[in-house]
Order: structure tokens, then C-alpha cells, then sequence
């Protein structure tokens, strides 16, 4: 099975091409260009360095959030232009969070990734690696960092990952003490890889999305539904 994986749920955004569970090719995204304008040159390159068409992947793997409302809907659009161009390509939607915590397979400790969610909080959740994967210890959902640090007081440890422990790691560490374990660096951003990884798992089991249905799970209303009346 080869698989695309786009990840645009926060500025470092990326595309991965996988056989399998097998990396064939992989890009993490700079900052300083919007994902709409990177986003398909992005694509033609990795499938290039795959040795690879569009016509040769048999599924497609999306990022689905929490994160950045624009980057999800981008990268969302781009799946569903993907997938209806070659003919109603199925598609698999990865729970961003989930994605992230994969990069720390095996790891002993639950994992707590971080994502900001703006005006003080954070996108979060909690896994733990069992024999199946990992599990949830806590569903997605938004906190202010002094919140999560309570939360994450009930376990002995944890590792906190992503921008968001980055941007508050002075606030869980101050706070968590020696229960935070902050992870390496590769493991602060969410990688496109890992959504190849999760996404070849969910299709293998079949667990598919159906693209005119296909929304972003943003867990919070975004500031335009908000102000509507």
C-alpha cells in the first residue's frame, strides 16, 4: 500500500510518501511560506524523490486537527482535490495529536502533546503506548497551560511535546516539576511522516473518511463562528 501524508496543522507543516509503514520519502515545511503556496510544489517533490506518480498511491493520508484553522482547511482541500481527481481516492483522517505522540513510540511514559490554541490555552491530550499502540488517557481537547499542569500532576511522569510545551515550558515546568519530561527537539513539531505511519494503520484496519464529509476538527469554534449571530 503506498500512502501520501499531508500534516499542515501548524506553520511547520510537511508531506510524506510511504510503502507501508515504510518512509520513502519525507518534507518538513519552513515557516515562512503560507501552506497554500507550498503545499502541491511540496507534493510533486516528495513523490519525485519516491520515484513515484500521484497515479501510484493508492491512499491518502490528512492531518485532521486540532491545529491551525487555515493550515486544516488547506491541507483538507488539497486531499479532497487529491482524491477526486484520481477518481474518489480514499482517504484517512489522522487526529493530529495522536500523530504527534507517535513520533515517541514505545516510550513508558504518557505522552502529552501541545499544540497552541491562542488567547492563552492549548490544544492537547494524553496517550499511553500499549500493545496495540497508543491509547488514550485523555481525549483531545483545549486547556490553559496552568489547567493542563494539573491535569498532568495526577501521573507520576509525562513527556510534554510540541509548540505548545515549548511556548510554556517555563509555566509546566515551574509548575509540573520533575513530572515533566520535556521531549527532543525532533519530536516538538508534528511530522508528516508520523501521520504516514498512523494513516497506513487506520486503512489497513479500514477506517476510512468520506471526502464530501470530511471536516477539520477544530475542537473549538473558530472567531467567525463566534461573532456570528
Amino acid at each position: 500500500m503506498k500512502l501520501l501524508a499531508l500534516e499542515t496543522a501548524t506553520l511547520m507543516g510537511g508531506v510524506a510518501v510511504s510503502e507501508g509503514e515504510r518512509i520513502l520519502a519525507s518534507l518538513r515545511l519552513g515557516i515562512k511560506v503560507a501552506h497554500s503556496e507550498r503545499l502541491m510544489p511540496s507534493i510533486r517533490y516528495c513523490l519525485g524523490q519516491a520515484g513515484l506518480d500521484i497515479k501510484d498511491i493508492d491512499v491518502l493520508a490528512v492531518s485532521i486537527g486540532p491545529g491551525s484553522f487555515t493550515g486544516l482547511r488547506v491541507g483538507l482541500s488539497t486531499a479532497k482535490g487529491l482524491a477526486f481527481a484520481r477518481g474518489n481516492l480514499p482517504i484517512v483522517a489522522v487526529p493530529t495529536l495522536e500523530a504527534m505522540a507517535w513520533q515517541l513510540p514505545l516510550c513508558s511514559l504518557p505522552v502529552c502533546p501541545l499544540l497552541d490554541a491562542r488567547k492563552g490555552e492549548l490544544y492537547g491530550a494524553v496517550f499511553q503506548w500499549g500493545p496495540e499502540g497508543f491509547k488514550r488517557l485523555k481525549e483531545e481537547t483545549t486547556l490553559r497551560p496552568q489547567q493542563w499542569a494539573q491535569e498532568l500532576s495526577r501521573l507520576k511522569e509525562a513527556v510534554l511535546q510540541g509548540e505548545g510545551a515549548w511556548l510554556y515550558r517555563g509555566v509546566l515546568g515551574s509548575l509540573l516539576g520533575r513530572r515533566a519530561v520535556f521531549a527532543p527537539g525532533h519530536a516538538m513539531q508534528p511530522s508528516a511522516a508520523s501521520v504516514a505511519v498512523l494513516g497506513y494503520r487506520m486503512a489497513r484496519e479500514g477506517i476510512f473518511s468520506e471526502p464530501m464529509a470530511l471536516a477539520p476538527q477544530y475542537i473549538r469554534k473558530s472567531e467567525a463562528e463566534l461573532k456570528m449571530p
